[in-house]
């Protein structure tokens, strides 16, 4: 492995969070030279991430490793170039969440000439050869939990409907995103083709209902969309498929502002357990999110760059889903959870993620 030659770590663009340990080994195998991890995050415009962020250092740290965290904005060519500083500046590892998972093969085969080895963490990096390993959760499950819980809150194996639904999907620049919507549809298809669930809209081809970058503005104005043109004339709404907490909210302003309430939103879905959505959840505006714990994904991308820094075989439980389009990479999936009014306090505050002070 590719050995640290750094005398200190330098500012560079972008925001950044370096963090050192004086005087530790390095990690495990490392000699008494001290090893740096580049941490690459692609915004903190959601809690999440910042999370994310924050644990990795914390576990590379007691680790004995140093860790320069940088956070892209939602920027291309923010990430790019902040990878490639890292590059320059001698990293040993990188982990990476991707802005743009298609955006960094030229990157990846920089890293690659100085043998840093590559850990895409949570958004699959595509179309590189150069991804090591794969750190997520099991993103298709993420689907299925929300498109089961819209199926079990209407009841439709017992209820005829039909039911008003829309449907929302994440950023198509973001693998994840498609496998969220698949695994949704798995379980809703079945109900849309008996005619259970209609799609007042008509719009339910991926492409008709992605937001790009997961922006929760252009989610707000595409439900405002919707609404004034199919459900102006008294038609109820009853569910909205939205694929994460970023754009629930909007999606919850925008149906705030035609009138709906506590008494008559409709189940609106979620995932990431950002506060604000949480706080919709205890409010009874938003119905669920689906809680994916950032201090397991973090600890298992630190485990797995250890393990890789030090010649040996990460574990992984996936060896066949997560194609780039140029390899399979190994992956390791955790498990999420379907977090509501009645388990919030038991998954999100019991478990010290929250404290009680920090929800509504």
């Amino acid at each position: 492995m590719k050995k640290l030659g750094l005398a200190g770590l330098m500012i560079v663009g972008g925001v950044m969070v370096a963090a050192c340990s004086e005087g530790s080994s390095g990690g495990e195998g490392a000699g008494e030279e001290e090893l740096t991890i580049g941490i690459s995050m692609p915004t903190q415009s959601s809690e999440r991430w910042i999370a994310d962020g924050n644990n990795m250092v914390d576990y590379f740290e007691d680790l004995g490793y140093k860790a320069e965290l940088q956070y892209a904005e939602d920027v291309v060519e923010n990430q790019v170039s902040q990878i490639e500083n890292m590059i320059t500046l001698g990293v040993d590892a990188l982990v990476i969440a991707a802005v743009d998972g298609e955006a960094l093969t030229s990157v990846l085969e920089s890293a690659n000439a100085e043998e840093i080895p590559v850990i895409s963490y949570d958004r699959l990096i595509m179309n590189s050869e150069h991804v090591d390993y794969y750190a997520t959760f099991d993103n298709y499950e993420v689907g299925v939990m929300q498109g089961q819980y819209i199926v079990d809150q209407l009841d439709l194996e017992n209820e005829a409907g039909p039911f008003n639904i829309e449907l929302f999907a994440g950023s198509p620049d973001d693998n994840n995103a498609h496998f969220f919507f698949n695994g949704a549809m798995s379980v809703l298809q079945p109900y849309l083709d008996e005619g259970k669930l209609v799609v007042g809209s008509g719009q339910t081809d991926f492409n008709q209902i992605s937001i790009l970058r997961w922006d929760g503005a252009t989610a707000q104005s595409r439900m405002d969309n919707l609404l004034s043109s199919n459900y102006g004339g008294g038609e109820e709404l009853h569910a909205v498929l939205a694929p994460a907490d970023l754009l629930s909210i909007g999606v919850l302003a925008s149906l705030k502002s035609v009138g709906y309430t506590a008494d008559d939103m409709p189940i609106i879905t979620g995932q990431d357990a950002d506060i604000p959505s949480v706080n919709a959840i205890i409010a009874g505006e938003q119905s669920m999110t689906v809680f994916k714990d950032t201090r397991v994904l973090a600890e298992k991308a630190v485990e797995m760059t250890e393990s890789v820094l030090n010649n040996e075989e990460p574990e992984v439980n996936d060896t066949d889903t997560y194609d780039n389009n140029v390899k399979v990479v190994p992956s390791f999936l955790e498990s999420p959870v379907v977090v509501d009014i009645d388990n919030y306090e038991e998954i999100l505050i019991e478990s010290d993620y929250y404290t009680a002070d920090q929800l509504n």
